[in-house]
């Protein structure tokens, strides 16, 4: 939005601006912010940041070390329309009070130091990434974890269990049948029109969105191809839209990637391509699916480290819930082209050599999409450098549904983990591909491990309501 400190102050002072609000994202990849008077606002302040305290952001630094400070990337400004007052928001880029410097963890930081690698390597200059944000909305919620109970419901106005009642009229989308349903099943049409209406506004170019499988409010909203950074930030804006719009109007957005049983789930699928220039190195009219010999190598490095990938791009116990056979979530590291069962799919439809891309469909958004991004690029990096062939690797390409298979032709396909402690597990004993370049270092990792670590045995400890329907009366 700006280039330099002096432009934003006088859009403050010329637009009627009453605040200034600075958003971050945790090593995790939650949200917070700091909101100032406009009238404190100064080009020093844009220029040098503003103190906040980093030990109590989860993933940052100790209480001992906890000053920080919070620079405005001015290039990220926008107006932000769910607050009362007149609000300027800009994404924040964390620098430390000694020396000034940027902060290793911050995870916009980490993703450009995964740019810079690629651009070092002579091969390419930059990645262009087109992410796929799949989530629910749901009508009401309502959760509980005592230590004498534990349960959780929701409710959506288009579920198939709501056809018998009065509010229905007679439509309802049937269970796994929402894939592009049209009002008036599909309520939420004007829902996600205005959520995409907005993010237009606020400068996030958005390619389209529609009703996606799942029955009882399932949706997606996909935003255009571009550069890595302004992909990931627009991965954090549209998660932030589509919640505020839903609770503009009484609803609830989740992208919890598996909110519901025996329906579809919540994924976030990664289109990602390369290029050196305007060059796009991935296309060869004479290879399988349009696809580079470059293309296959870096194919090749994302499916060889996919275990290690899924422990930073599918970081939660829930995510694998969706990770199971009998819907559109991979369960095996294979590619292929147009398959929605393979972990890596090459868009079919997609065959101008601007256009050739992989799409990386495990990943859900409980990830960073900062981090989850750079490692995604660092495996295919280190597939490219290596030289890696997918086919010797035996990562196909297969196009064929595997699920009409024989389970022992099936079992030769390395599978995903099926669980976050096999993630990782795969994290901690493939990890050396994400300290290329100094972009991921050991502490990150660390961290990222010590804390996931903690909610899976949080998890595993509690009784689950289901144990109590198999084994209270035994």
């Amino acid at each position: 939005m700006f280039e330099r400190a002096g432009e934003a102050i006088a859009y403050i002072r010329n637009n009627g601006i009453e605040m200034v609000d600075v958003k971050f994202t945790n090593l995790f990849g939650g949200w917070h912010h700091i909101t100032m008077p406009a009238a404190r606002i100064s080009e020093r302040l844009l220029e040098e940041g503003e103190g906040f305290d980093g030990s109590s952001v989860p993933g940052f630094t100790r209480l001992e070390k906890g000053d920080m400070l919070l620079v405005p990337d001015l290039g990220s400004g926008f107006l932000d329309p769910f607050c009362a007052l007149k609000t300027l928001s800009f994404l924040g880029t964390i620098v430390t009070t000694e020396g000034r410097a940027l902060y290793h963890r911050d995870p916009r930081g980490i993703l450009r130091r995964a740019e810079a690698c690629l651009a070092s390597l002579g091969w390419a200059t930059k990645s262009l990434w087109g992410p796929e944000l799949e989530f629910y909305v749901f009508d009401s919620v309502q959760y509980d974890n005592t230590v004498h109970g534990a349960a959780y419901s929701v409710d959506s106005d288009e579920a198939a269990w709501r056809s018998k009642e009065k509010s229905g009229a007679g439509y309802a989308v049937p269970l796994g049948r929402g894939y592009h349903a049209a009002p008036p099943l599909d309520r939420l049409h004007d829902l996600r029109t205005e959520m995409v209406k907005i993010l237009t506004e606020l400068g996030v170019p958005i390619r389209y969105h529609h009703h996606e499988v799942g029955g009882p409010g399932q949706c997606e909203i996909e935003p255009a191809i571009g550069p890595a950074l302004k992909l990931a930030d627009a991965v954090m804006i549209i998660k932030y839209v589509a919640k505020m719009v839903s609770v503009r109007h009484g609803k609830s957005a989740t992208f919890m990637p598996k909110p519901l049983y025996g329906e579809a789930g919540n994924g976030l699928h990664f289109h990602l391509t390369v290029r050196k220039g305007d060059e796009p190195v991935f296309f060869d009219s004479s290879g399988y699916a349009g696809l580079s010999g470059l293309a296959h190598s870096f194919i090749a490095g994302i499916l060889e480290h996919g275990p290690a990938l899924l422990g930073l791009c599918n970081p939660s116990t829930n995510s694998y819930k969706r990770l199971v056979p009998g819907y559109e979530a991979p369960i095996n590291l294979f590619f292929s082209s147009g398959n929605r069962s393979a972990a890596i799919r090459i868009p079919d439809y997609a065959r101008a050599p601007e256009e050739k891309r992989c799409e990386f469909r495990p990943p859900d958004a409980t990830c960073n999409p900062y981090l989850a991004m750079s490692a995604i690029l660092l495996a295919g990096i280190d597939g490219v450098e290596r030289r890696l062939d997918p086919a010797a690797l035996g990562f196909g390409p297969i196009d064929e549904n595997i699920f009409e298979w024989s389970d022992e032709k099936r079992r030769a396909i390395r599978p995903l983990p099926t669980s976050l402690a096999d993630a990782l597990r795969a994290l901690e004993a493939d990890h050396e591909f994400l300290l290329r370049g100094g972009v991921f270092t050991e502490d990150i990792l660390q961290a990222w491990t010590t804390r996931k670590l903690r909610e899976l045995v949080d998890v595993q400890r509690r009784p689950h309501p289901y144990e109590v329907e198999l084994y209270y009366a035994i």
